[in-house]
């Protein structure tokens, strides 16, 4: 046979062999599974997401979670909640049970930031992205973060006080010292309130942290402070508006009505605001902190760039020092609300808060006109 022959049929050999190939396969190249786990990826449909809160006797909490679920529910993907009611141990092994159900993205919700660490640990064994949720996870490679400015609600609750009351007695009621967000909020107080105290204007006569921002601990500490001040006592700085709730309850029982702040908005908070029994809150935008983090979350699950995942609308990007790494954070702004912009901010505009809830405790002819 000569050579020519020989390379003819080895040619028509091959071309044989791929014909075959090709009838085996469908007469087409490969191609992306459905599910995308070839490039990485999932469809939403596929993904689970985990949400880890500290706890939900707070009014925002259970807010939270709720619209957590309605995001999940709308996309069509499974969301699976754990609330440890104020038991860092508790927290520990509810996200270990998250991790043995599949989740692929967990957002966390510290009770204590500096306790968190094994949480994170075992998330990345598993490789299982974390999402720190509104309080910062310390000590440990996280992830992400998505908060609202801590240290600008400070400011806001000082400033709140301090115009009303810009000399006298003051009882400082702080936040959780395990939550990293409370020492942020009362470095942003400090910063108001350090020059007062340096000329002289202001007297802090009680300060003191609330555990687990706990509105019986305020109560308890401001009753300290109005026995060691003879009730001479002309304002609070009270770090969350469950703190101030305590504080006034203690202030009322003495026949005191002093300037205190607050935050989160909550319905109570806003109640003794149209009353006159609270001077302010701290406006913090659920909606939009809560729209971020799910839109980085689902992001994490599906493969999709991270960083371009959520709405610039909602906030801006930043980077935070938790001690073990810069953490790439989202952060969102805050808003002062007090009886003048009350309803047109959180009812009118947001629909955070309902007219007939938060007036309910004063007389119809003062409601604002709708």
């Amino acid at each position: 046979m000569s050579k020519f022959s020989k390379l003819t049929g080895l040619f028509l050999s091959i071309v044989l062999i791929l014909m075959l190939t090709v009838g085996c396969t469908g007469g087409s190249a490969p191609s992306d599974s459905s599910n995308g786990e070839e490039t990485g990826k999932k469809e939403i449909k596929d993904i689970k997401i985990g949400v880890s809160v500290g706890h939900t006797q707070e009014e925002r909490w259970q807010r939270e979670i709720d619209m957590f679920q309605a995001y999940a529910d709308e996309k069509g993907f499974e969301l699976l909640v754990q609330s440890a009611e104020n038991n860092a141990q508790k927290q520990v092994s509810q996200c270990e049970n998250l991790f043995n159900q599949g989740i692929d993205v967990l957002i966390l919700q510290s009770l204590d930031a500096s306790a968190v660490a094994p949480i994170i640990d075992t998330a990345h064994q598993e490789g299982i992205p974390v999402i720190a949720y509104d309080r910062f996870a310390m000590n440990c490679d996280l992830d992400y973060y998505v908060t609202f400015d801590s240290f600008k609600v400070g400011v806001t609750q000082a400033t709140f006080v301090t115009e009303k009351a810009p000399k006298g007695n003051y009882i400082w009621l702080k936040g959780a010292a395990e939550d990293n967000n409370a020492h942020l909020v009362a470095d942003g107080q400090k910063s108001v309130l350090q020059p007062y105290i340096d000329s002289g204007d202001i007297k802090i006569v009680l300060e003191q942290w609330c555990k687990g921002w706990d509105p019986n601990e305020a109560l308890k500490n401001t009753e300290n402070g109005l026995t060691s001040a003879n009730n001479d006592i002309q304002g609070v700085i009270a770090s969350n508006d469950g703190t101030a709730g305590g504080a006034i309850q203690a202030l009322a029982a003495q026949g005191l009505n002093v300037p205190i702040s607050g935050q989160d908005a909550d319905l109570a908070a806003c109640q003794r605001i149209v009353e006159g029994k609270q001077t302010g809150t701290v406006y913090k935008p659920l909606a939009k902190l809560n729209l971020a983090a799910m839109e980085l979350a689902v992001a994490l699950a599906t493969g999709e760039d991270p960083e371009n995942a959520i709405d610039p609308t909602l906030g801006t990007w930043t980077k935070l020092n938790n001690n073990a790494k810069d953490v790439d954070s989202f952060s969102v702004d805050v808003m002062a609300i007090d009886k003048d912009n009350l309803y047109e901010i959180l009812i009118k505009q947001d629909q955070f808060q309902k007219l007939e809830d938060v007036y309910k405790n004063v007389p119809k002819d003062q409601w604002p006109a709708a």
